[in-house]
């Protein structure tokens, strides 16, 4: 699962657990994929671990690092405890070979791999696919930018998945207006099909909360809401630490809040303009996601889903609270939102449902 770190820059992903399949598809300006298309499936087994499992990956010359990166965090993560993972990396047939042969020479640093090319037309049995296929941002551009380009993308990879029953979980940007569309377009139920969403400016939410109170980011519970993208929301009414409300914290002050809510909703940008790509966390997000969907947990936790109701709103992904377990979003949490969070929740779904009537 955790194969889909910085994946989001570099092909189309499929992970899966328990005899489920994850799928990386390499893409460029031009192409675009077809079942035919080979892809290295590198089987990772522990012999600790009961299920055996699959992931597979296709991608680009960078993936190969994403895999080998990928292979260690499921091999420390808890991840790799509960599960038994295999992992798989490609692009076209000799690169799908060659990254196979390099991947397998490594087999002394990681649990035992067998590496073999196979199709995208294997991803159809998988419990879950991970799709992180499309353009990647470029400095100054916005998530939205992006969405003429992937919105293609998704039409050609849907078209391979009709048929298709498990999971879908979308990685790549727009996210939120992806899920949409994927959704829309393989016909899978909403609760199937899931956008990482802000579950990662949550994360970034709580680290930058974590960091001025000197407070672990596992103690805090604060939340990001609506669009992955410039017009998310903060819950500032609901956060917590340890319970107690983060507005009484000794030393805090509300005048922080707009600037720390700057700080994340800029996040991605800054990490983008040092170094080219956002990866680690959304892997991590992304892995985790995986974990907790496959094992069954019943999280909550804000992923984006195609809304049919909830908060007043339909016909559109964003991510709130949702409850997610085996059988995907099974319930979204209606919270009691101030004046101020609700007018800014239903103006980020705006914003959203603007971007999906612009490719319609």
């Amino acid at each position: 699962g955790a194969l889909a770190a910085d994946a989001r820059e570099r092909g189309v992903a499929a992970v899966g657990l328990e005899a489920a399949t994850v799928a990386l598809v390499p893409l460029n300006d031009t192409w675009f994929p077809s079942a035919g298309d080979p892809i290295t499936t590198v089987v990772v087994e522990e012999e600790d671990l009961m299920v055996p499992e699959e992931v597979e990956v296709a991608g680009e010359d960078e993936v190969p690092d994403l895999a080998v990166h990928g292979i260690g965090i499921m091999k420390w993560m808890p991840l790799a405890a509960d599960h038994h993972p295999a992992i798989s990396e490609g692009d076209f047939l000799g690169v799908a070979e060659g990254e196979a042969m390099d991947l397998n020479h490594g087999s002394s640093f990681f649990p035992s791999a067998e590496g073999r090319a196979s199709s995208i037309a294997d991803m159809q049995d998988c419990q879950a696919i991970v799709v992180t296929a499309g353009r990647g941002g470029k400095p100054g551009e916005s998530r939205l930018d992006l969405l003429r380009e992937n919105i293609k993308i998704a039409e050609a990879i849907s078209a391979q998945l009709q048929g298709y029953t498990g999971l879908l979980i979308v990685v790549a940007n727009p996210v939120d207006v992806l899920t949409y569309f994927y959704q829309q377009f393989t016909g899978l139920p909403p609760s199937r099909v899931l956008g990482t969403g802000t579950m990662l400016d949550t994360a970034r939410l709580r680290e930058v909360i974590g960091r001025r109170l000197a407070v672990d980011p596992k103690s805090i519970q604060a939340d990001v809401v609506g669009e992955h993208g410039d017009s998310e929301v903060i819950l500032w009414s609901k956060a917590t630490v340890g319970g107690l409300p983060l507005r009484a914290w000794p030393g805090w002050s509300t005048a922080d809040e707009t600037h720390i809510a700057d700080t994340v909703r800029t996040a991605a940008q800054q990490i983008i303009q040092r170094k080219g790509a956002t990866n680690h966390a959304i892997g991590l997000v992304t892995a985790t996601l995986l974990k907790w969907l496959l094992r069954g947990d019943r999280r909550v936790t804000n992923i984006s889903s195609v809304l049919a109701g909830p908060y007043g709103m339909s016909q559109v992904a964003l991510s709130v609270p949702t409850l997610i377990g085996a059988e995907g979003a099974s319930q979204v949490l209606a919270l009691n939102l101030t004046e101020e969070e609700a007018k800014g929740l239903h103006a980020s779904a705006e914003v959203l449902q603007k971007a999906i009537a612009s490719v319609s």
